[in-house]
């Protein structure tokens, strides 16, 4: 793979001068039309061995182009903040926006490259990597970035050659350290995970460009051509390329579905209302001061018709949580800072580090109900959307992230007495808008698009919990417990039961607030602070005595005509998701 960077391409200093000169002027005419029009960003990853120049090319190219509208990228091992994150997170922050080019030097290769070499990871979960980062890169494309990889390369005898000339120079001997004599000795490992790579992650929107690096000369200006080539091509395309198609959808027969499916009628008498709600705090402000939420990180998706009770189910669970380790992430049209990024970039930013909890009131999830009933975005947008969105959930799940997704649900009629009811209201009038009205109007076509989101996005890493919302007190008492049977199963590989809710609203069975854990995790204390609630609550019930359940697994959607207030999960152990983190990070 490597022969053609072997040749020895030599070119002479007065053909470079001649050559830098044209080559100036046309890369900052291009970098101006870029910004005029940004319509869309240009990502470049340098990375190749020791010594071939990397930073070298980077320089030149800060000296040829406008340095105000160019940023370098740079990324060695993850900082304590990084690391109690997903391994993607820190580079989805460094995306660039419309109109900018950034530098990657270092970029989400290089970790998993030194890992693999030193034997930290093996080949399959290298391979999982390299999946990973061409679905990403399909991602870049497909949402109108430019992606140029290159690969510097030096032969055994070059690359040493380079680094005893930068030793003896005193003005570059700082460059070389024990670390890269050291890296001298692993050529051949490298070289045939190089290889690897390079060759499962050159796919058609994205891919390697091999420079030889011998020549200072002719690497740089090879780089500047082939940026400037790329650029023009791309400011005269009339039409952004789209990978991969995304499969259609097929159209339904008969009125059977999820959501009408739903038992709307499941109610929640008051008494038992307020045992439940209480307790169900209490087992929440337990286990989000668990000693084993310090190894996740918790995030809660709330979609649902409006006027379902979102806000309500999100006010009764952060009555359990402490301020200080929750964020709640309220999610309307994008800002024009977010609309020059990737569609997932204002959501992977808002991704919380371990311990703490993001609840998002809307989700990402927005492309493939609004904008695609309302054609904010196009068809092949929204379609690739779903593929997409199971591979960010997948992301955050391998990282330990523990995802709680809910849809609300409730008829058209109850949605319309709440309308009403907020206009009479004064202090709940200004949650109803124009806006509201005109979305009563799409029923069906929501409707449609809703049941296509759970049945493409329902995965056994997040399943959607779909709440029949009709009564408020039902829903809110459900989100609760799901949410803390997901925490518990999360936490100890199994979770307590759920009371059952008849459809008279009598409650059959209250489980205790303490935490069923296994072996493993009993002698491990929690912490003592609890709410008032849940404190009055252990004080006047007496306490039931429990079986842990088996763990379910199941990746579809909740069965809706179920009155147990359950959802399905699929297990992630403290040792799964610890593996992950030290192979990584």
């Amino acid at each position: 793979m490597f022969e053609a960077a072997e040749l020895g391409h030599v070119i002479d200093k007065q053909t470079f001068k001649e050559e830098v000169v044209v080559l100036r002027e046309a890369l900052q005419q291009a970098q101006l039309e870029l910004r005029e029009k940004s319509s869309f960003p240009v990502v470049i990853l340098i990375s190749g061995v020791d010594g071939a120049g990397k930073s070298e090319t980077i320089h030149d190219l800060y000296e040829w182009m406008d340095a105000r509208f160019l940023s370098t990228q740079a990324f060695s091992a993850p900082s304590d903040e990084e690391a109690e994150r997903p391994f993607m997170w820190r580079y989805w922050r460094a995306l660039p926006p419309k109109g900018w080019i950034h530098v990657f030097a270092g970029s989400w290769y290089s970790l998993p490259i030194a890992r693999r070499i030193s034997g930290e990871i093996d080949q399959a979960f290298f391979d999982q990597r390299i999946d990973q980062f061409n679905r990403f890169e399909a991602m870049l494309v497909n949402e109108g970035a430019l992606v140029l990889k290159f690969w510097f390369h030096l032969s055994r005898d070059g690359q040493k050659k380079r680094l005893k000339a930068l030793e003896k120079d005193p003005r570059t001997a700082w460059r070389v350290t024990q670390e890269s004599w050291e890296r001298l000795k692993t050529y051949d490992q490298l070289q045939e995970v190089a290889s690897h790579l390079l060759r499962m992650t050159n796919t058609p929107w994205a891919p390697w460009i091999v420079v030889e690096g011998t020549d200072d000369r002719y690497r740089s200006l090879s780089v500047g051509k082939i940026l400037l080539d790329a650029l023009q091509r791309r400011l005269s395309e009339v039409k952004e390329p789209h990978y991969p198609v995304a499969p259609p959808i097929t159209q339904k027969i008969g009125t059977l579905d999820v959501l009408t499916a739903l038992d709307l009628t499941q109610k929640l008498a008051k008494p038992d209302y307020q045992t439940r709600l209480a307790r169900a705090q209490g087992r929440l402000a337990e286990l989000s001061r668990a000693p084993e939420f310090k190894n996740h990180s918790l995030v809660l998706a709330f979609e649902g018709q409006d006027a379902a009770g979102k806000g309500g189910s999100i006010r009764r669970l952060v009555a359990a949580l402490d301020p200080r380790q929750y964020q709640i992430v309220p999610v309307a049209a994008p800002t024009e800072e977010e609309r020059a990024q990737p569609y997932l970039w204002r959501f992977w930013r808002n991704i919380p580090r371990n311990g703490r909890t993001t609840i998002f009131d809307r989700t990402w999830y927005g492309r493939v109900l609004v904008e695609r009933v309302e054609g904010f975005c196009s068809e092949a947008d929204w379609l690739r959307a779903y593929a997409e969105i199971n591979d960010f959930e997948h992301e955050l799940v391998a990282d330990g992230v523990i995802i709680v997704k809910f849809w609300l649900q409730i008829s058209k009629e109850e949605q319309l007495r709440r309308f009403k009811e907020r206009e009479q209201i004064a202090f709940k009038r200004y949650k109803i808008t124009d806006e509201d009205w005109r979305n009563r109007e799409k029923w069906e076509a929501y409707h449609r698009a809703v049941c296509d989101m759970v049945e493409r996005t329902s995965t056994g890493a997040a399943p959607w919990t779909l709440v029949e919302a009709e009564d408020k007190n039902f829903a809110r008492v459900k989100v609760l417990e799901t949410v803390c049977d997901r925490l518990e199963e999360a936490f100890y590989g199994a979770r307590t039961s759920a009371a059952k809710v008849d459809k008279t609203g009598k409650t059959a069975k209250a489980p205790d607030v303490k935490v069923v854990a296994d072996k493993d995790a009993k002698d491990s204390k929690g912490s003592k602070e609890t709410t008032a609630a849940a404190t009055a609550v252990k004080d006047t019930l007496p306490t039931v005595a429990k079986t842990p359940a088996k763990p379910n697994a199941k990746a579809s959607a909740r069965k809706p005509a179920a009155p147990a207030v359950k959802t399905p999960s699929v297990k992630i152990t403290d040792k799964v998701k610890k593996t992950s983190r030290e192979q990584e990070q």
